[in-house]
């Protein structure tokens, strides 16, 4: 994290933590692709993440409080990655990211299935997964209502290749 701070504007300093090209994909990839490890996060990498890239923002999210870190009991080197509140708290911001890039730019329309739930659903779906994230990151009561599910389905089916 920055010594020193340009400013104390709050978009400064949100944009001092998140604003580099990698923080908030690997944030993506671990929120609503539920890829918790380093070697999960390099290989279902949708962008190709370089190997040091990806170690060094592992290393700065943590460090700035966004993700959590901790041994895999079933293995000694591996290490799991988890969502912290204030990075589940980016949930909105995300949603927003995802419709402005539906509405701005060219995306594919099987990656940006996910963005658009988000944008349809609005605060009352992003409010739902942000629980469902808490009980898969932050050890909570499991909802009733499964988002994370949701999602993924409408990202499969988008994905999947027509049978022959």
């Amino acid at each position: 994290m920055p010594r020193t701070r340009r400013s104390g504007c709050p978009i400064n300093l949100t944009l001092e933590q998140l604003g580099d090209r990698w923080s908030l994909i690997v944030i993506r990839d671990v929120m609503f692709g539920n890829r918790r490890t380093y070697g999960e996060l390099l290989e279902g990498s949708e962008e190709g993440i370089a190997s040091n890239i990806l170690a060094d923002r592992l290393e700065w999210l943590t460090a700035a409080g966004l993700l959590a870190r901790r041994a895999d009991p079933d293995h000694a080197q591996r290490r799991i990655y988890s969502l912290t509140e204030p990075a589940i708290q980016l949930v909105p911001l995300l949603a927003q990211m995802g419709a402005w890039g539906r509405r701005h730019t060219r995306p594919s329309k099987a990656l940006s299935v996910r963005a658009e739930l988000l944008e349809q659903g609005g605060p009352p779906l992003w409010a739902a997964f942000m629980d469902e994230l808490r009980h898969l990151h932050l050890g909570a009561a499991r909802p009733a209502r499964s988002v994370f599910a949701e999602l993924q389905a409408a990202f499969e089916k988008a994905t999947a290749r027509p049978a022959r």
